[in-house]
């Protein structure tokens, strides 16, 4: 039982940013996006913004070709059945 009554406290410690000192890093992160070198925003972040950029536009891609391919599908009347 001792131990469920220390369980708030402990979820505090858990979550508490006085044991860990978080640096800000929003004005280092500002000035890489508000650089100007031709580069769009979606893209400014590096190679991993890059490469989620190639997946999600591949993905949504797929995604619509699929749902015209099945669209043309159903829209086609069936053949008759023997």
């Amino acid at each position: 039982m001792r131990h469920l009554l220390s369980l708030p406290q402990l979820a505090s410690r858990a979550f508490s940013t006085t044991t860990r000192q978080m640096r800000n890093k929003v004005l280092e992160r500002q000035k890489v996006f508000l650089e100007d070198n031709g580069l769009p925003v979606h893209i400014k972040g590096g190679t991993t913004d890059v490469l989620l950029y190639r997946l999600t536009m591949t993905i949504t891609l797929a995604g619509t070709a699929f749902s015209c391919y099945w669209l043309l599908r159903a829209s086609m009347p069936r053949g008759k059945a023997h």
